[in-house]
């Protein structure tokens, strides 16, 4: 249920990322996520904040790198790579430290690299809610994020402000990453949110059409990749990653047969 929901936000946004080629970015907003999520899982137990779920940790994080890391692509272009590595790696040692720290054993690897078969009916509830409200600014904003995807310097000569358009849509990315957390881990969540996009991609000559073949891919990948990692006793979040990169190759493969 949960990797249903929660592939139409990742084929919708991993399109945006995909054609606006923002997966580096993508990358470094992922990993530090895992701040958020240690200080929310220290929190709870150290000071009683029960309140703090380290999916609300996890969104308030990834807002936050997601306007840094925009900040930084915009400002700072000669050091963007050596600042975006910075945050990056930052980010995953905060919530490292946070982690160790926390009075009663957590085991990182959940977050690291998923475990879909453990999930509450909170997060699918936080899932649901957050896929609706992304599906819903996406569509609002339909047609100016189809010009910044293709050709941002006539957007802007168009009259759109292309800068607060850029760091919103590192803002859906950051959201979509969040969702993507509790299903294959933060190792992992750039391959299932740009894959089943580029897939997509392939075969398509329209951005909506990529958004919906990325969503009904991701649907397909996690579907199947849940259902045969249960049945051969196997971790979930890598057999999906595993399945979705078979898919890409097959996909790369039947394109070049075509053309």
């Amino acid at each position: 249920m949960l990797s249903l929901l929660a592939s139409i936000p990742f084929g919708t946004i991993g399109t945006l990322v995909v054609a606006k080629r923002i997966s580096y970015l993508a990358a470094a907003i992922a990993h530090a996520v895992l701040g958020g999520i240690g200080f929310s899982l220290y929190a709870q137990h150290q000071w009683g904040w029960t309140w703090l779920h380290p999916l609300g940790g996890a969104f308030v994080t990834g807002i936050i790198a997601a306007l840094l890391v925009g900040w930084v692509s915009l400002k700072h272009k000669a050091q963007e790579d050596t600042i975006i590595g910075a945050i990056w790696s930052m980010g995953m040692a905060i919530g490292l430290l946070f982690i160790f720290k926390t009075p009663q054993y957590v085991d990182p690897m959940s977050y690291l690299f998923g475990d879909i078969l453990m999930i509450s009916t909170f997060d699918i509830w936080v899932v649901a809610i957050l896929a609706i409200g992304v599906l819903l600014m996406t569509t609002a904003a339909y047609r100016p994020l189809v010009a910044l995807c293709f050709d941002e310097e006539f957007a802007f000569l168009r009259g759109v402000n292309t800068t607060p358009l850029y760091l919103f849509t590192l803002c859906l990315t950051a959201i979509t990453i969040v969702l993507l957390v509790s299903i294959v881990g933060i190792v992992l969540v750039i391959a299932l949110l740009t894959l089943p996009a580029a897939i997509a991609g392939l075969f398509s000559r329209k951005l909506w059409q990529m958004m919906l073949g990325g969503s009904a891919l991701c649907m397909v990948f996690t579907f199947t990749g849940t259902w045969l990692s249960y049945t051969w006793d196997l971790p979930t979040g890598p057999f999906i990653i595993i399945l979705t990169g078979i898919g890409y190759m097959f996909a790369l493969v039947l394109k070049s047969i075509r053309t």
